[in-house]
Protein backbone atom coordinates (compact mmCIF):
# COMPACT_ATOMS: atom_id res chain seq x y z
CA UNK A 1 0.00 0.00 0.00
CA UNK A 2 1.15 3.61 -0.90
CA UNK A 3 -0.35 6.38 0.94
CA UNK A 4 -4.23 6.63 -0.88
CA UNK A 5 -3.16 4.13 -3.39
CA UNK A 6 -3.55 0.00 -2.88
CA UNK A 7 -0.92 -0.72 -5.62
CA UNK A 8 -0.75 -4.60 -4.79
CA UNK A 9 -4.11 -5.24 -5.27
CA UNK A 10 -4.90 -4.93 -8.76
CA UNK A 11 -5.58 -8.40 -8.75
CA UNK A 12 -7.89 -8.13 -5.85
CA UNK A 13 -9.94 -5.34 -7.93
CA UNK A 14 -10.13 -7.68 -10.65
CA UNK A 15 -11.72 -10.37 -8.99
CA UNK A 16 -13.99 -8.21 -7.04
CA UNK A 17 -15.31 -6.02 -9.77
CA UNK A 18 -15.77 -9.38 -12.10
CA UNK A 19 -17.08 -11.76 -9.52
CA UNK A 20 -19.52 -9.06 -7.64
CA UNK A 21 -20.80 -8.54 -11.81
CA UNK A 22 -20.94 -11.88 -12.59
CA UNK A 23 -22.93 -12.53 -9.14
CA UNK A 24 -25.02 -9.72 -10.01
CA UNK A 25 -26.05 -11.90 -13.79
CA UNK A 26 -26.89 -14.60 -11.67
CA UNK A 27 -29.40 -12.52 -9.45
CA UNK A 28 -31.22 -11.00 -12.62
CA UNK A 29 -31.19 -14.64 -14.07
CA UNK A 30 -33.06 -15.79 -11.17
CA UNK A 31 -35.23 -13.01 -11.25
CA UNK A 32 -36.27 -13.52 -14.92
CA UNK A 33 -37.40 -16.72 -14.34
CA UNK A 34 -38.64 -16.83 -11.18
CA UNK A 35 -39.99 -13.37 -10.27
CA UNK A 36 -43.01 -12.97 -12.34
CA UNK A 37 -44.62 -16.48 -10.93
CA UNK A 38 -43.70 -15.69 -7.28
CA UNK A 39 -44.45 -12.09 -7.21
CA UNK A 40 -45.81 -10.60 -10.69
CA UNK A 41 -49.07 -9.04 -11.64
CA UNK A 42 -50.16 -12.93 -10.91
CA UNK A 43 -47.68 -14.44 -8.71
CA UNK A 44 -48.46 -15.83 -5.22
CA UNK A 45 -47.41 -12.42 -3.05
CA UNK A 46 -48.07 -9.88 -6.51
CA UNK A 47 -46.07 -6.72 -5.72
CA UNK A 48 -48.35 -4.66 -7.63
CA UNK A 49 -50.46 -5.23 -5.02
CA UNK A 50 -47.77 -4.26 -2.13
CA UNK A 51 -47.20 -0.90 -3.96
CA UNK A 52 -50.52 -0.24 -4.02
CA UNK A 53 -50.73 -0.47 -0.42
CA UNK A 54 -47.77 1.58 -0.23
CA UNK A 55 -49.09 3.92 -2.39
CA UNK A 56 -52.38 4.88 -0.08
CA UNK A 57 -50.46 6.29 2.56
CA UNK A 58 -47.34 8.43 2.37
CA UNK A 59 -45.79 7.16 5.99
CA UNK A 60 -45.78 3.82 4.26
CA UNK A 61 -43.25 4.56 1.68
CA UNK A 62 -40.72 4.74 4.55
CA UNK A 63 -41.76 0.71 4.80
CA UNK A 64 -40.12 0.04 1.50
CA UNK A 65 -36.54 -0.05 0.68
CA UNK A 66 -36.14 2.58 -2.24
CA UNK A 67 -37.55 0.82 -5.71
CA UNK A 68 -38.01 2.09 -9.11
CA UNK A 69 -41.25 0.72 -8.86
CA UNK A 70 -42.90 3.77 -6.61
CA UNK A 71 -42.47 6.00 -9.58
CA UNK A 72 -42.20 3.46 -12.67
CA UNK A 73 -45.65 1.71 -12.48
CA UNK A 74 -45.16 -2.16 -11.98
CA UNK A 75 -45.69 -4.95 -14.96
CA UNK A 76 -44.44 -7.57 -15.61
CA UNK A 77 -42.82 -6.77 -18.68
CA UNK A 78 -41.03 -3.96 -17.12
CA UNK A 79 -39.36 -6.46 -14.52
CA UNK A 80 -38.34 -8.41 -17.52
CA UNK A 81 -36.25 -5.33 -19.59
CA UNK A 82 -35.03 -4.39 -15.79
CA UNK A 83 -33.61 -8.01 -15.49
CA UNK A 84 -32.35 -8.13 -18.88
CA UNK A 85 -30.73 -4.64 -18.50
CA UNK A 86 -28.76 -6.18 -15.22
CA UNK A 87 -27.91 -8.94 -17.53
CA UNK A 88 -26.10 -6.84 -20.04
CA UNK A 89 -24.57 -4.71 -17.73
CA UNK A 90 -23.10 -7.56 -15.48
CA UNK A 91 -21.69 -9.11 -18.65
CA UNK A 92 -20.18 -5.99 -19.79
CA UNK A 93 -18.37 -5.84 -15.98
CA UNK A 94 -17.68 -9.27 -16.77
CA UNK A 95 -15.81 -9.07 -19.26
CA UNK A 96 -13.98 -5.67 -18.16
CA UNK A 97 -15.25 -3.57 -20.67
CA UNK A 98 -16.34 -0.40 -18.83
CA UNK A 99 -12.98 -0.65 -16.64
CA UNK A 100 -11.24 -0.21 -19.91
CA UNK A 101 -12.44 3.88 -19.72
CA UNK A 102 -12.32 6.60 -16.81
CA UNK A 103 -13.36 5.65 -13.28
CA UNK A 104 -17.01 6.80 -13.30
CA UNK A 105 -18.12 4.41 -16.15
CA UNK A 106 -17.62 0.94 -14.38
CA UNK A 107 -18.94 3.58 -11.13
CA UNK A 108 -21.96 4.27 -13.13
CA UNK A 109 -22.08 0.84 -14.38
CA UNK A 110 -22.43 -1.08 -11.17
CA UNK A 111 -24.61 1.80 -9.33
CA UNK A 112 -27.27 0.96 -11.82
CA UNK A 113 -26.78 -2.53 -10.70
CA UNK A 114 -26.91 -1.99 -7.13
CA UNK A 115 -30.26 0.10 -7.45
CA UNK A 116 -31.89 -1.92 -10.30
CA UNK A 117 -31.85 -5.28 -8.15
CA UNK A 118 -32.52 -2.72 -4.97
CA UNK A 119 -36.00 -1.95 -7.39
CA UNK A 120 -36.18 -5.97 -7.39
CA UNK A 121 -35.30 -6.48 -3.38
CA UNK A 122 -37.47 -3.99 -2.52
CA UNK A 123 -40.83 -5.41 -3.66
CA UNK A 124 -39.36 -9.01 -3.12
CA UNK A 125 -41.13 -9.70 -0.10
CA UNK A 126 -40.57 -12.89 1.79
CA UNK A 127 -39.03 -14.27 -1.17
CA UNK A 128 -36.44 -11.83 -1.47
CA UNK A 129 -35.81 -11.88 2.18
CA UNK A 130 -32.42 -13.93 2.46
CA UNK A 131 -29.05 -12.14 4.02
CA UNK A 132 -27.43 -13.07 0.78
CA UNK A 133 -29.83 -10.23 -1.41
CA UNK A 134 -28.24 -7.59 1.31
CA UNK A 135 -24.79 -8.48 1.09
CA UNK A 136 -24.81 -8.66 -2.99
CA UNK A 137 -26.46 -5.01 -2.68
CA UNK A 138 -23.66 -3.50 -0.54
CA UNK A 139 -21.12 -5.43 -2.53
CA UNK A 140 -21.75 -3.72 -5.64
CA UNK A 141 -22.19 -0.26 -3.88
CA UNK A 142 -18.56 -0.67 -3.30
CA UNK A 143 -17.32 -2.41 -5.95
CA UNK A 144 -19.00 0.99 -7.74
CA UNK A 145 -15.53 2.83 -6.11
CA UNK A 146 -12.90 0.56 -7.25
CA UNK A 147 -11.90 2.36 -10.16
CA UNK A 148 -10.82 1.42 -13.86
CA UNK A 149 -7.76 -0.20 -14.88
CA UNK A 150 -5.53 2.96 -15.66
CA UNK A 151 -5.00 3.46 -11.59
CA UNK A 152 -4.73 1.80 -8.65
CA UNK A 153 -7.58 0.47 -6.50
CA UNK A 154 -8.33 3.21 -3.44
CA UNK A 155 -6.31 1.95 0.19
CA UNK A 156 -10.53 2.92 1.49
CA UNK A 157 -12.20 1.19 -0.81
CA UNK A 158 -10.10 -2.19 -0.23
CA UNK A 159 -10.21 -1.99 3.56
CA UNK A 160 -14.66 -1.51 3.20
CA UNK A 161 -14.21 -4.77 1.37
CA UNK A 162 -12.34 -6.19 4.43
CA UNK A 163 -14.84 -4.43 6.58
CA UNK A 164 -17.62 -6.30 5.16
CA UNK A 165 -15.50 -9.57 5.10
CA UNK A 166 -15.39 -9.03 8.67
CA UNK A 167 -18.49 -8.33 9.48
CA UNK A 168 -19.92 -11.01 7.72
CA UNK A 169 -17.68 -13.77 9.17
CA UNK A 170 -17.38 -12.39 12.56
CA UNK A 171 -21.03 -11.45 12.81
CA UNK A 172 -21.83 -15.48 11.42
CA UNK A 173 -19.30 -16.45 14.87
CA UNK A 174 -21.28 -14.36 17.44
CA UNK A 175 -24.62 -15.67 16.06
CA UNK A 176 -23.82 -19.12 16.68
CA UNK A 177 -21.76 -18.82 19.52
CA UNK A 178 -24.83 -16.92 21.52
CA UNK A 179 -27.26 -19.65 19.62
CA UNK A 180 -27.78 -23.26 19.82
CA UNK A 181 -25.84 -25.15 22.00
CA UNK A 182 -24.79 -27.79 19.31
CA UNK A 183 -22.37 -24.85 18.42
CA UNK A 184 -20.60 -24.72 21.73
CA UNK A 185 -20.84 -28.68 22.48
CA UNK A 186 -19.24 -29.20 19.09
CA UNK A 187 -22.30 -31.10 17.40
CA UNK A 188 -23.86 -28.77 15.08
CA UNK A 189 -21.93 -30.38 12.07
CA UNK A 190 -23.46 -33.38 13.02
CA UNK A 191 -26.54 -32.84 11.80
CA UNK A 192 -26.23 -30.07 9.58
CA UNK A 193 -25.59 -31.52 6.19
CA UNK A 194 -28.67 -33.56 6.78
CA UNK A 195 -30.86 -30.75 7.83
CA UNK A 196 -29.72 -27.92 5.92
CA UNK A 197 -32.26 -26.06 3.75
CA UNK A 198 -31.53 -27.71 0.39
CA UNK A 199 -28.42 -30.56 0.64
CA UNK A 200 -25.75 -30.72 -2.74
CA UNK A 201 -24.68 -33.56 -4.46
CA UNK A 202 -21.74 -34.90 -1.51
CA UNK A 203 -23.91 -33.74 1.43
CA UNK A 204 -24.72 -37.26 2.28
CA UNK A 205 -20.83 -38.35 2.04
CA UNK A 206 -19.90 -35.57 4.09
CA UNK A 207 -23.10 -36.39 6.82
CA UNK A 208 -21.34 -39.95 6.77
CA UNK A 209 -18.54 -38.56 8.32
CA UNK A 210 -17.02 -39.44 11.20
CA UNK A 211 -18.62 -37.65 14.19
CA UNK A 212 -14.31 -36.71 15.26
CA UNK A 213 -14.46 -34.89 11.61
CA UNK A 214 -17.89 -33.15 12.28
CA UNK A 215 -16.66 -31.56 15.44
CA UNK A 216 -13.55 -30.62 14.03
CA UNK A 217 -15.57 -28.92 11.55
CA UNK A 218 -17.45 -26.64 13.99
CA UNK A 219 -13.67 -26.13 15.60
CA UNK A 220 -13.07 -24.82 12.06
CA UNK A 221 -15.75 -22.65 11.54
CA UNK A 222 -15.18 -21.11 15.26
CA UNK A 223 -11.62 -20.16 14.12
CA UNK A 224 -12.25 -18.74 10.93
CA UNK A 225 -15.31 -16.96 11.80
CA UNK A 226 -14.00 -15.71 15.46
CA UNK A 227 -10.40 -15.12 14.86
CA UNK A 228 -9.38 -15.22 11.60
CA UNK A 229 -11.36 -12.16 10.39
CA UNK A 230 -9.44 -9.79 12.66
CA UNK A 231 -6.23 -10.49 10.72
CA UNK A 232 -8.05 -9.33 7.56
CA UNK A 233 -7.08 -6.06 8.56
CA UNK A 234 -3.08 -6.50 8.93
CA UNK A 235 -2.05 -5.07 5.17
CA UNK A 236 -2.67 -1.59 6.65
CA UNK A 237 0.12 -2.40 8.65
CA UNK A 238 2.58 -2.22 5.20
CA UNK A 239 1.67 1.79 5.53
CA UNK A 240 4.36 1.63 8.17
CA UNK A 241 5.97 -1.42 8.57
CA UNK A 242 8.56 -2.87 5.97
CA UNK A 243 8.32 -5.64 4.42
CA UNK A 244 5.63 -8.23 3.04
CA UNK A 245 5.08 -10.01 6.31
CA UNK A 246 1.89 -7.90 6.88
CA UNK A 247 0.27 -9.00 3.00
CA UNK A 248 1.07 -12.05 3.59
CA UNK A 249 -1.46 -12.58 7.02
CA UNK A 250 -3.43 -10.64 5.27
CA UNK A 251 -3.65 -12.96 2.39
CA UNK A 252 -3.65 -16.02 4.28
CA UNK A 253 -6.39 -15.18 6.30
CA UNK A 254 -8.36 -14.30 2.67
CA UNK A 255 -7.34 -18.04 2.27
CA UNK A 256 -8.69 -19.57 5.02
CA UNK A 257 -11.53 -18.01 4.13
CA UNK A 258 -11.62 -18.94 1.09
CA UNK A 259 -10.86 -22.74 1.86
CA UNK A 260 -13.86 -22.67 4.14
CA UNK A 261 -16.34 -21.62 2.00
CA UNK A 262 -15.41 -24.22 -0.55
CA UNK A 263 -16.22 -26.94 1.46
CA UNK A 264 -19.32 -24.90 1.84
CA UNK A 265 -19.68 -25.17 -1.26
CA UNK A 266 -18.87 -28.70 -1.91
CA UNK A 267 -21.19 -29.82 0.74
CA UNK A 268 -24.44 -27.43 -0.07
CA UNK A 269 -26.76 -25.46 -2.19
CA UNK A 270 -26.57 -21.58 -0.43
CA UNK A 271 -27.60 -19.16 -3.59
CA UNK A 272 -24.35 -17.03 -3.81
CA UNK A 273 -23.78 -16.85 -0.11
CA UNK A 274 -20.61 -18.76 -0.19
CA UNK A 275 -19.39 -17.72 -3.63
CA UNK A 276 -19.61 -13.91 -2.76
CA UNK A 277 -17.75 -14.46 0.35
CA UNK A 278 -15.54 -16.08 -1.90
CA UNK A 279 -15.23 -13.29 -4.13
CA UNK A 280 -15.12 -10.67 -0.78
CA UNK A 281 -12.39 -13.53 0.52
CA UNK A 282 -10.02 -11.94 -2.45
CA UNK A 283 -9.65 -8.38 -1.48
CA UNK A 284 -7.29 -9.62 1.22
CA UNK A 285 -4.94 -10.82 -1.51
CA UNK A 286 -2.36 -8.63 -2.55
CA UNK A 287 -0.11 -9.64 -4.86
CA UNK A 288 3.18 -6.88 -5.95
CA UNK A 289 2.98 -6.46 -9.81
CA UNK A 290 -0.05 -8.43 -10.40
CA UNK A 291 -2.66 -6.31 -12.15
CA UNK A 292 -1.10 -3.22 -11.05
CA UNK A 293 -1.87 -0.14 -12.65
CA UNK A 294 1.20 2.23 -14.05
CA UNK A 295 1.71 4.86 -11.79
CA UNK A 296 0.83 8.67 -13.54
CA UNK A 297 3.99 10.90 -13.78
CA UNK A 298 4.94 13.49 -11.98
CA UNK A 299 4.20 16.19 -14.20
CA UNK A 300 0.51 15.26 -14.00
CA UNK A 301 0.47 16.16 -10.39
CA UNK A 302 -1.58 18.38 -8.58
CA UNK A 303 -4.14 16.64 -10.44
CA UNK A 304 -3.21 12.96 -9.26
CA UNK A 305 -2.08 11.83 -5.91
CA UNK A 306 -0.95 8.37 -5.73
CA UNK A 307 -1.79 7.90 -9.50
CA UNK A 308 -5.07 8.69 -8.88
CA UNK A 309 -7.16 11.65 -10.35
CA UNK A 310 -7.39 13.86 -6.91
CA UNK A 311 -11.51 14.11 -7.79
CA UNK A 312 -11.47 10.35 -7.77
CA UNK A 313 -10.01 10.73 -4.46
CA UNK A 314 -12.43 12.58 -2.81
CA UNK A 315 -15.21 10.78 -3.80
CA UNK A 316 -13.69 7.58 -2.31
CA UNK A 317 -12.78 9.16 0.42
CA UNK A 318 -16.44 10.74 1.38
CA UNK A 319 -17.25 7.24 0.51
CA UNK A 320 -15.45 6.10 3.32
CA UNK A 321 -16.15 8.69 5.65
CA UNK A 322 -19.89 7.86 4.76
CA UNK A 323 -19.71 4.09 5.73
CA UNK A 324 -18.15 5.01 8.86
CA UNK A 325 -21.15 6.92 9.98
CA UNK A 326 -23.34 4.02 8.72
CA UNK A 327 -21.26 1.26 10.46
CA UNK A 328 -21.87 2.76 14.04
CA UNK A 329 -25.09 0.71 14.20
CA UNK A 330 -23.32 -2.48 12.75
CA UNK A 331 -20.54 -2.31 15.13
CA UNK A 332 -22.81 -2.07 18.36
CA UNK A 333 -25.06 -4.77 17.22
CA UNK A 334 -21.78 -7.10 16.47
CA UNK A 335 -21.94 -6.68 20.79
CA UNK A 336 -25.57 -6.32 21.41
CA UNK A 337 -26.72 -9.65 23.90
CA UNK A 338 -29.49 -9.62 21.57
CA UNK A 339 -27.62 -9.69 18.08
CA UNK A 340 -29.48 -8.92 14.93
CA UNK A 341 -29.29 -11.36 12.28
CA UNK A 342 -29.50 -10.22 8.30
CA UNK A 343 -30.99 -6.72 9.47
CA UNK A 344 -30.23 -3.67 7.56
CA UNK A 345 -30.03 0.02 10.15
CA UNK A 346 -31.51 2.35 7.06
CA UNK A 347 -33.20 2.23 3.88
CA UNK A 348 -30.64 1.77 2.02
CA UNK A 349 -29.17 -1.55 2.78
CA UNK A 350 -25.36 -0.31 3.27
CA UNK A 351 -23.37 -1.67 6.42
CA UNK A 352 -25.72 -4.12 7.25
CA UNK A 353 -25.31 -6.39 10.07
CA UNK A 354 -24.89 -10.42 8.63
CA UNK A 355 -25.28 -13.99 10.24
CA UNK A 356 -26.27 -17.45 9.35
CA UNK A 357 -27.50 -20.23 11.15
CA UNK A 358 -27.92 -19.47 14.95
CA UNK A 359 -29.45 -23.00 15.30
CA UNK A 360 -29.19 -25.87 13.77
CA UNK A 361 -32.10 -28.50 13.36
CA UNK A 362 -31.87 -31.84 14.63
CA UNK A 363 -34.28 -33.55 12.29
CA UNK A 364 -35.34 -32.42 8.84
CA UNK A 365 -39.18 -32.33 8.31
CA UNK A 366 -40.03 -31.57 4.29
CA UNK A 367 -43.86 -30.86 3.69
CA UNK A 368 -44.56 -33.11 0.32
CA UNK A 369 -47.53 -31.71 -2.22
CA UNK A 370 -49.96 -33.96 -4.08
CA UNK A 371 -52.52 -34.30 -5.91
CA UNK A 372 -55.42 -36.78 -7.27
CA UNK A 373 -57.33 -36.66 -10.27
CA UNK A 374 -60.01 -38.61 -8.89
CA UNK A 375 -63.33 -37.62 -7.14
CA UNK A 376 -62.70 -40.09 -4.11
CA UNK A 377 -59.03 -38.69 -3.80
CA UNK A 378 -58.01 -42.37 -2.89
CA UNK A 379 -54.46 -42.40 -5.68
CA UNK A 380 -52.23 -39.53 -5.34
CA UNK A 381 -48.87 -38.30 -7.13
CA UNK A 382 -46.26 -36.10 -5.77
CA UNK A 383 -45.47 -32.92 -7.22
CA UNK A 384 -41.58 -32.91 -7.70
CA UNK A 385 -39.39 -29.70 -6.87
CA UNK A 386 -35.91 -29.48 -8.65
CA UNK A 387 -33.92 -28.88 -5.47
CA UNK A 388 -35.74 -30.17 -2.36
CA UNK A 389 -36.26 -33.49 -1.04
CA UNK A 390 -38.90 -35.41 -2.42
CA UNK A 391 -38.22 -38.83 -4.31
CA UNK A 392 -36.06 -40.95 -2.08
CA UNK A 393 -33.79 -42.29 -4.83
CA UNK A 394 -33.09 -38.86 -5.99
CA UNK A 395 -29.59 -37.27 -5.63
CA UNK A 396 -29.69 -33.39 -4.61
CA UNK A 397 -28.62 -31.72 -7.38
CA UNK A 398 -25.91 -28.66 -7.44
CA UNK A 399 -27.73 -25.28 -7.97
CA UNK A 400 -25.70 -22.94 -6.39
CA UNK A 401 -24.68 -19.77 -7.08
CA UNK A 402 -28.03 -20.17 -8.48
CA UNK A 403 -31.50 -19.16 -5.71
CA UNK A 404 -34.34 -21.37 -6.64
CA UNK A 405 -36.66 -19.16 -4.00
CA UNK A 406 -39.66 -21.58 -3.89
CA UNK A 407 -37.74 -24.70 -2.92
CA UNK A 408 -36.04 -22.65 -0.16
CA UNK A 409 -39.15 -21.06 1.21
CA UNK A 410 -40.91 -24.41 1.53
CA UNK A 411 -37.81 -25.57 3.83
CA UNK A 412 -38.78 -23.01 6.47
CA UNK A 413 -42.60 -23.68 6.39
CA UNK A 414 -42.26 -26.80 8.68
CA UNK A 415 -39.96 -24.19 11.29
CA UNK A 416 -43.28 -21.94 11.37
CA UNK A 417 -46.17 -22.07 13.98
CA UNK A 418 -48.49 -22.03 10.92
CA UNK A 419 -48.23 -22.61 7.06
CA UNK A 420 -47.38 -18.98 5.04
CA UNK A 421 -50.48 -17.17 3.02
CA UNK A 422 -47.95 -17.81 -0.21
CA UNK A 423 -48.24 -22.15 0.11
CA UNK A 424 -52.40 -21.76 -0.35
CA UNK A 425 -52.16 -19.60 -3.08
CA UNK A 426 -49.03 -22.15 -4.69
CA UNK A 427 -51.65 -24.91 -3.85
CA UNK A 428 -54.55 -22.71 -5.36
CA UNK A 429 -52.25 -22.01 -8.59
CA UNK A 430 -51.98 -25.72 -8.68
CA UNK A 431 -55.56 -26.55 -8.78
CA UNK A 432 -55.72 -24.36 -11.67
CA UNK A 433 -52.90 -25.89 -13.28
CA UNK A 434 -51.47 -22.56 -13.50
CA UNK A 435 -48.42 -22.75 -16.59
CA UNK A 436 -45.91 -20.33 -14.85
CA UNK A 437 -46.26 -22.12 -11.46
CA UNK A 438 -45.44 -25.40 -12.96
CA UNK A 439 -42.48 -24.47 -14.41
CA UNK A 440 -41.29 -23.42 -10.96
CA UNK A 441 -41.44 -27.75 -10.56
CA UNK A 442 -39.13 -30.28 -11.54
CA UNK A 443 -42.57 -32.46 -11.83
CA UNK A 444 -46.05 -32.54 -12.49
CA UNK A 445 -47.56 -35.52 -12.13
CA UNK A 446 -50.90 -34.33 -14.73
CA UNK A 447 -48.62 -32.98 -17.31
CA UNK A 448 -50.43 -29.64 -17.62
CA UNK A 449 -53.91 -31.05 -16.75
CA UNK A 450 -55.93 -29.80 -13.62
CA UNK A 451 -55.51 -32.30 -10.63
CA UNK A 452 -59.38 -32.94 -8.08
CA UNK A 453 -57.64 -32.16 -5.25
CA UNK A 454 -54.37 -31.64 -4.02
CA UNK A 455 -53.13 -31.94 -0.14
CA UNK A 456 -49.80 -31.19 1.89
CA UNK A 457 -47.90 -34.07 3.65
CA UNK A 458 -45.47 -33.98 6.26
CA UNK A 459 -42.46 -36.69 6.07
CA UNK A 460 -39.21 -36.64 8.57
CA UNK A 461 -36.43 -36.94 6.35
CA UNK A 462 -32.89 -38.94 6.97
CA UNK A 463 -30.12 -39.51 4.58
CA UNK A 464 -29.76 -43.48 4.09
CA UNK A 465 -27.01 -45.51 5.40
CA UNK A 466 -24.14 -46.97 3.65
CA UNK A 467 -25.96 -50.64 4.41
CA UNK A 468 -29.12 -48.82 3.05
CA UNK A 469 -28.01 -47.43 -0.07
CA UNK A 470 -26.59 -50.66 -0.89
CA UNK A 471 -29.32 -52.17 -0.88
CA UNK A 472 -32.50 -50.54 -2.66
CA UNK A 473 -30.21 -47.23 -3.44
CA UNK A 474 -32.13 -44.80 -1.66
CA UNK A 475 -30.45 -41.68 -0.91
CA UNK A 476 -33.18 -40.73 2.17
CA UNK A 477 -35.24 -43.01 4.13
CA UNK A 478 -38.60 -41.12 5.10
CA UNK A 479 -41.21 -41.55 7.87
CA UNK A 480 -43.98 -40.43 9.81
CA UNK A 481 -45.98 -39.44 7.52
CA UNK A 482 -48.99 -36.77 8.40
CA UNK A 483 -51.45 -34.77 6.53
CA UNK A 484 -51.13 -31.38 7.52
CA UNK A 485 -53.24 -29.39 4.98
CA UNK A 486 -56.22 -30.71 2.73
CA UNK A 487 -57.73 -32.24 0.22
CA UNK A 488 -58.15 -28.58 -1.37
CA UNK A 489 -60.35 -28.86 -4.61
CA UNK A 490 -61.85 -25.84 -6.47
CA UNK A 491 -65.44 -25.46 -6.21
Amino acid sequence: MDGFAAVDFGFAREVLQRGIAALYVVAFVSTLNQFRALLGEHGLLPAPTLLDWVAQKSERRKLLHPTLFTRWCYTDRRLVALSWAGIAVGVLLVAGVPQLGPPWLPMVCFLALWFGYMSVVSIGQTFYSFGWEMLLLEAGFLAAFLGSNDQPPPVVVIVLFWWLLFRLEFGAGMIKIRGGREWRDLTAMTFHHETQPMPGPLSRQAHLLPRWFHRLEVIGNHVTQLVVPFFLFAPVLSLWVPGPVPQIVGAVAGGVVIATQLWLVLTGNFAWLNAATIVLGFSAIGLPGVGAAERSPETALPWTVSGMPLWWVVVTSAVGVLFVVLSVPAVRNLFARRQLMNASFHRWQLANAYGAFGTVTRERIEIVVEGSDDEEGVHWREYGFRGKPGDVRRVPRQFAPYHLRLDWLMWFLPLGHSLDDWFTVFLLRLLEADGPTLRMLRVDPFHGERPRWVRAVSYRYRFATRAEHRADGAVWVRSGRRVILGPLGLR
